[in-house]
């Protein structure tokens, strides 16, 4: 599959909105503001590309799934679980028991796993952020990988707004900025160490274990204060002058696959 083939279109997109928003005469206030400025979520692009890769009867572990595969998208969720010959998720955090849809359930790092089977595909959301072994972590996810597999990674731009702040802010204040900006739960807040997170790190990282970038993309990311009617469609006409100048969107995140050789 070319880079081409794993870039999401808009019908592939909107399709992904749709499973999310099944509600379609009435979606709720901010994905009808979304979908009137034509925007699409960093979430709805990840949840696209890891449903052209989740291909019938493959091997997929994902890393740091908790209690969700896809928090908003329980639908996906259930199909890919299907979909799949072998689902193992792998999480330290107690929150992994809750998840109805994995096959396996390995509590513990990346690092500390030890693969009974060879994997088509690795998927990490939102975690390589948290990861403080990036070496060690991108090293378990090749030993993990059969010939011709992929890994998928999600995650913040280091270099992003937001990631910069919450750099800078107490891990004890955190969650409470967290809860008022995006309503998340104590149990959904971990600590960060941005191991992981630029391009240039994770091309370094992949290529040092003999794995290949096929396909990455800078997601613009406008869900910063999207709590509110004002702040959220400010936040999607600064996304809509940026775009208008040919510019990237300065609040971004990361979309990277990567290859094993066949």
């Amino acid at each position: 599959m070319s880079e081409n083939g794993l870039k999401p279109s808009r019908d592939e997109l909107a399709a992904i909105f749709r499973m999310r928003h099944p509600e379609v005469d009435d979606p709720g206030w901010q994905p009808e503001m979304r979908r009137r400025f034509g925007y699409f979520t960093p979430d709805e692009a990840y949840e696209a590309v890891v449903e052209k890769l989740v291909t019938p009867g493959c091997t997929w572990l994902d890393v740091g799934c908790g209690r969700k595969l896809f928090p908003s998208n329980v639908e996906l969720a259930e199909t890919l679980s299907k979909r799949c010959g072998h689902l193992t998720g792998v999480d330290p955090d107690v929150t992994l028991e809750e998840n109805p849809f994995v096959h396996e359930k390995v509590r513990g790092l990346i690092d500390d796993y030890t693969p009974t089977r060879q994997y088509d595909l690795v998927t990490m959301r939102m975690v390589a952020e948290h990861v403080a072994d990036a070496e060690a972590a991108a090293a378990k996810i090749r030993e993990c990988l059969a010939p011709g597999g992929r890994a998928v990674i999600y995650t913040v731009n280091r270099w992003s707004p937001v990631p910069l702040i919450t750099g800078c802010v107490p891990f004890a204040l955190r969650h409470p900025v967290k809860k008022f900006l995006w309503r998340t739960e104590s149990v959904d807040t971990f600590p960060t160490c941005f191991r992981m997170n630029t391009r240039k790190t994770l091309r370094h990282l992949f290529e040092g274990v003999g794995m290949r970038e096929e396909y990455f993309d800078y997601l613009d990311d406008c869900r910063s204060l999207q709590r509110f009617r004002v702040t959220s469609w400010l936040e999607l006409m600064g996304w809509k002058v940026f775009r208008g100048v040919g510019l990237k969107y300065p609040e971004n995140c990361l979309l990277g696959v990567y290859r094993v050789p066949s």
